[in-house]
């Protein structure tokens, strides 16, 4: 379906045209004063200077062409030459019809989809997942949804962090706890166990015990530095302990980001990057591209148009290490290698940036990509507590994710069974659904560069601006269409027809906004807008139900009409939570 807007539009061009000015002119916008339209014009302001006329002899003549047009119940010429549009109770039950009976609400897929691959995990493995990882797996996970609603392949990488040093202090932490272990003799020539010689509890501690042994002894940090080097050399034994350290911590985060509703299509890391390295680098030399730097391998990347420094792109330190540049680097061959994708987009921390500008210069100089592949920085802000700064631990740790997401489940328990008497297991499942809105509504609501406050006691609210309001409506819906089912009523083959007040006319203008919304929070990779709008539709729909009668409606048809309209908005509220995300229980 063509967004309502492009069919008021075109109504507006065919009556520029016939009153004999330019189509060019006939913009349409929503009103910026509901109170007396829906829909403006203010082309002919624009159009004055080009037919030396008044704008509102213009706006006069579009007004009287457009006399007789089934789209508008009442359009007007204002002063100075605005021109204000109300649609037609007809247009507009016929359009929230055609959108009823499409699967996709009329939002039409892609004519050209795209293959574009989303960067949006980046945990490192042997850690537990902390709150610092929320708003990449959130708004990553957004977009990915939407992407796919419009049509496009969409292919999700956790891109795990498994290369840096931070895995040659797990190995020489390691070595000290069990030094007889297989994987430390460099002469073992046979297959080594399959069972990791630890568990996913003990390889969380021992991460943070070998970094803050690296700060205090410089040996033990040289040591860790050399095993980081000789793993990316290959050495067998540092690699088979590789494979188990990924096997254990794939499987516990895949579980904790399963709890946030989040799925990654690939759970590849830094490490399968590495066959790449060699080549690549191999060939930024023989181009004549990569050159020697106080003994660091780099590539210039500086441009005439830059206002600040960018620094040169370093593929290989003076040891001939690699760092997150060059597997960054390395990922991209393997991705345009593999899977050929149009755009690649990384939702990564906005502090990071310079990072991604020398990557995206460097991998288009070299030609790691095609000329036309696009590659996006989506940079978030930060999540801060109350006190404004980034959000901490009572004791000024950072706090893992599955503690806040208890926290957040534990107060969404205490307001429900507060709320209404129920069991303490069903209390429990709508807690967690419940809680997971609060979590990612508080988050995605906001623009994604901006930071935010994390604030458990609003975003847990039923009331404003959250998601437990949303899911509130869509409840509330569900109650009124099972209640009307219970009492023998079927509303199917029914038509949405003309509303009854003017509550149920703005619920049904707020309906027909669903696919330009949509179109939009694609485009602009903004989940906020799909955010914005569903705040809007909810109290569209809270106020018309509040001051209409629905079951009660006397008229059979009018009450049918109003069944299906709240199907309608239920179906529109359901899409717009799923690409966010999240669901709505049955109750509340």
């Amino acid at each position: 379906m063509k967004k309502i807007l492009e069919l008021i539009t075109k109504e507006m061009e065919k009556a520029f045209q016939t009153a004999g000015y330019d189509e060019k002119y006939a913009g349409v916008t929503l009103s910026n004063r509901p109170d007396l339209c829906e829909y403006q014009c203010n082309g002919a302001m624009a159009a004055a200077k080009e037919y030396h006329k008044a704008p509102i002899m213009i706006a006069d003549g579009v007004v009287e062409a457009l006399a007789g047009s089934e789209l508008f119940e009442e359009v007007q010429a204002v002063k100075p030459g605005f021109i204000n549009l109300k649609i037609s109770a007809d247009f507009l039950s016929d359009y929230l019809n055609g959108m009823y009976g499409d699967s996709r609400l009329g939002y039409e897929k892609a004519g050209q989809p795209k293959t574009i691959m989303i960067d949006y995990g980046g945990p490192n493995v042997a850690k537990p997942l902390h709150v610092g990882h929320l708003r990449s797996a959130i708004i990553g996970e957004s977009i990915k949804r939407i992407l796919r609603f419009a049509g496009h392949k969409v292919i999700g990488d956790v891109h795990l962090g498994d290369w840096g040093l931070q895995m040659g202090l797990i190995m020489m932490e390691l070595k000290s706890r069990k030094p007889d272990l297989l994987y430390f003799d460099e002469d073992y020539q046979g297959e080594y166990p399959e069972e990791a010689p630890f568990t996913i509890a003990e390889l969380e501690e021992i991460y943070p015990t070998a970094s803050a042994k690296s700060k205090e002894d410089a040996d033990y940090k040289e040591a860790a530095m050399q095993a980081t080097f000789e793993l990316q050399q290959g050495r067998k034994g540092y690699q088979a302990l590789l494979k188990h350290i990924l096997n254990i911590s794939v499987t516990d985060l895949k579980k904790n980001y399963a709890n946030l509703n989040v799925e990654f299509d690939l759970w590849k890391g830094e490490s399968d990057a590495q066959p790449y390295i060699p080549d690549m680098v191999q060939k930024m030399k023989d181009q004549g591209y990569a050159h020697m730097s106080d003994g660091a391998l780099v590539v210039d990347i500086k441009e005439e148009t830059d206002t600040k420094e960018v620094p040169p792109c370093m593929l290989l330190k003076s040891d001939g290490a690699s760092l997150y540049t060059t597997t960054d680097l390395a990922t991209i061959v393997e991705r345009m290698k593999l899977y050929q994708p149009d755009e690649i987009i990384y939702v990564v921390d906005k502090r990071q940036e310079m990072h991604f500008v020398q990557v995206f210069r460097c991998a288009r100089k070299c030609g790691l990509i095609n000329e036309d592949t696009k590659l996006k920085f989506l940079g978030f802000g930060t999540m801060n507590g109350k006190d404004g700064k980034p959000f901490k631990t009572r004791d000024g740790g950072v706090m893992r994710l599955e503690y806040l997401l208890t926290d957040i489940n534990e107060e969404m328990l205490k307001k429900i069974q507060e709320s209404r008497p129920m069991s303490e297991e069903e209390a429990k499942e709508i807690a967690k659904v419940v809680g997971l809105s609060a979590v990612k509504y508080g988050d995605l609501s906001n623009q994604a560069s901006k930071d935010y406050i994390f604030d458990v006691e609003r975003f847990t609210s039923s009331e404003g601006n959250t998601g437990p309001y949303i899911l509130y409506t869509i409840v509330r819906i569900k109650s009124i269409l099972k209640k009307y089912e219970e009492t023998g009523g079927c509303a199917e083959g029914f038509p949405i027809t003309a509303y009854g007040n003017e509550s149920e006319k703005a619920l049904m203008l707020e309906l027909t906004r669903f696919n330009s919304v949509m179109e939009t929070a694609c485009g602009e990779l903004a989940p906020h807008k799909i955010c914005a709008y569903i705040y809007d539709l909810a109290n569209a729909f809270n106020k018309f139900y509040h001051e209409t009668s629905i079951l009660g409606t006397e008229d059979p048809a009018q009450r049918n009409s109003r069944i299906q309209l709240l199907v309608l908005t239920r179906r529109v509220l359901e899409a717009c939570i799923d690409v966010l995300g999240f669901e709505a229980p049955e109750r509340m």
